[in-house]
């Protein structure tokens, strides 16, 4: 990087920190480190939203869309309709009882076991999902500096430890609300520039990949194995989303910081206006760099380092191909925009069609490129979607830039795994420690508690972060591992606040199977990930209620354990 870009990246990282230490300081109390209560409903509007939008979001939607166009969007349909449920129901229940973590109430309506196991899942996959968004910015800072990536993910991991441990749950809310106008000035920016070089109208641009089907948002053909269509976006994802923002202790820690019931409210309804749209343009940089690299060249791999791996007895045969796909495409490109100006039907569909081909010719010579690679160097990673948006940005934006798009990413890292690492050590002090020592431990011993926790769980996220590259598209293998899980721990809180009848070993024994059920459907199934979240949330309350109606209706009145 130029001197003008670490002068960016440094002064905007120190800022960021100093500022969120400085505006959390009269407020140390233990609760203020573990929840940062007190806060407004924008503060908890932009905190729950910094929380889910982590680097990851930044670095790997574009990718996605680059590939596949705005299809992901569909993910988040069902989002609106989960945080009016959760609005409406949770807030209100979490409120009530003053809970410090989302498992507190099910040890008073079932037992500590029901409570246990519900933490323990939460555990599980939020551990797991920490190590995707430490992976994100360490993947960015390896390609920029040239270090070794399991070196800078150790690096990264320890900067979000530090900086967790450092302020607590009150900096860390603080902090994101500078972090995400960080975030969205630096994309603003960068899609500006892009769209200043490519030599179209933006309306021509969104031709050219409407031409390639890019733009076509919604799938309304039913699919259980489909990857995404508007039926799996709003049923899987309102199950998915109700679990993650009902029950997931990093969201619901983020909105239980609300001052009242009503700030809550506020600010989870404005998270949930504001998701699709804002999901919608990050995928939208993502078309727009693939009008982009019609007209400009491409690299064999967006992984620089990979890019640099390929042979050279190879590397002019493959530039050749590329150059005459590219080639090809920008000449299509010109041809369609003269034929939709010249309302030709006909030579429009022709032409489109040639897009859509020349788009999967332009695939398979990645995957080629991929082979090539691997062919060489044993084992090498190349998987490129997550590198799409950065290349563009290392290769594109002028000094000082680079920088801020750097710190962009890793404020996003920081705002998002703080907040996973803070609700991942809350979760183990209250749930585990205290509740299980059966000790009275006062405010200083149990935040001294969570910051060893927050280390614990740091070094595991850290170590299964240099795994997280080979589970393919960021965006979507963190997605798919919360939804081996989500729906088991949503079907535990719906029977918790909906079925008063049953009993604590019927939802023991309904998640078990539960649990199970899904695990081997995604074994044996190729039933798309999202769908995983309702199967869990619907099968659970089934099986936790059909016991509860037999048991009643063999009429044994058996005891709820432990209550």
């Amino acid at each position: 990087m130029r001197p003008l870009d670490w002068i960016f990246l440094l002064s905007t990282q120190a800022f960021i920190i100093v500022y969120g230490l400085w505006r959390a300081r009269k407020k140390s109390s233990g609760a203020s480190y573990h929840d940062g209560g007190g806060l407004n409903w924008f503060t908890v509007g932009i905190s729950v939203m910094a929380t889910q939008a982590s680097a990851i979001t930044f670095l790997s939607a574009p990718g996605k869309a680059f590939d596949d166009g705005l299809r992901f969007v569909q993910y988040y349909f069902g989002l609106p309709l989960a945080i009016i449920v959760v609005s409406a129901v949770a807030i209100a229940i979490y409120k009530r009882q003053n809970a410090r973590t989302a498992y507190e109430i099910l040890e008073s309506r079932y037992n500590v076991y029901v409570r246990l196991l519900a933490a323990s899942l939460f555990l599980i996959q939020r551990g797991l999902a920490a190590g995707f968004t430490i992976f994100a910015p360490a993947l960015v800072l390896s390609a920029v500096l040239g270090w070794d990536i399991s070196l800078t993910v150790v690096f990264t991991g320890a900067i979000v430890v530090f900086y967790t441990l450092t302020g607590g749950a009150k900096a860390v809310a603080e902090t994101q609300k500078t972090q995400m106008f960080v975030i969205f000035a630096g994309m603003i920016f960068a899609t500006v520039l892009m769209m200043q070089k490519i030599p179209l109208s933006f309306t021509d641009t969104l031709h050219v990949a409407g031409a390639t089907g890019k733009l076509n948002a919604i799938d309304t053909a039913f699919s259980l194995k489909g990857e995404y269509n508007i039926w799996s976006g709003l049923i899987g994802g309102f199950f998915l989303a109700l679990s993650y923002f009902g029950t997931d202790q990093s969201q619901v820690g983020r909105y239980l910081s609300g001052a009242s019931e009503t700030q809550s409210r506020l600010g989870m309804v404005f998270n949930g206006f504001m998701k699709i749209p804002m999901q919608f343009g990050i995928l939208l940089i993502g078309v727009l760099l693939y009008v982009y690299y019609v007209f400009f060249p491409a690299p064999l791999s967006f992984n620089k380092a990979m890019d640099e791996k390929v042979p050279d007895a190879k590397r002019m045969e493959l530039i050749a191909e590329q150059q005459d796909i590219r080639g090809r495409q920008e000449k299509a490109a010109v041809q369609y925009l003269d034929a939709v100006k010249a309302a030709n039907e006909p030579r429009k569909e022709e032409l489109s069609a040639e897009l859509r081909s020349l788009h999967a010719e332009q695939n398979a010579l990645r995957k080629k490129t991929g082979e090539v690679i691997r062919e060489a160097h044993k084992g090498a990673d190349t998987n490129d979607t997550n590198y799409v948006f950065f290349f563009f940005v290392y290769q594109v934006l002028p000094a000082g830039m680079l920088g801020l798009i750097i710190s962009v990413i890793i404020s996003a890292s920081m705002s998002s795994t703080s907040s996973e690492l803070n609700a991942l050590a809350t979760t183990t002090a209250f749930d585990f420690y205290k509740r299980l020592s059966g000790k009275t431990l006062s405010e200083d011993f149990i935040v001294n508690f969570t910051k060893w926790a927050t280390l614990g769980w740091g070094i595991l996220a850290t170590a299964f972060a240099l795994y997280a590259n080979r589970l393919g598209t960021l965006i979507e293998a963190v997605n798919y591992m919360g939804s081996i899980f989500y729906g088991t721990i949503l079907g535990i809180f719906l029977c918790a606040f909906f079925l008063k009848r049953t009993r604590a070993w019927q939802v023991l024994t309904a998640a078990a199977v539960t649990q199970v059920t899904v695990i081997l459907i995604d074994v044996f199934t190729d039933v798309h990930f999202l769908w995983f979240n309702a199967i869990g949330g619907i099968l659970l309350p089934l099986l936790a209620l059909g016991l509860s109606l037999t048991d009643l209706l063999t009429g044994r009145e058996e005891e709820r354990m432990n209550e």
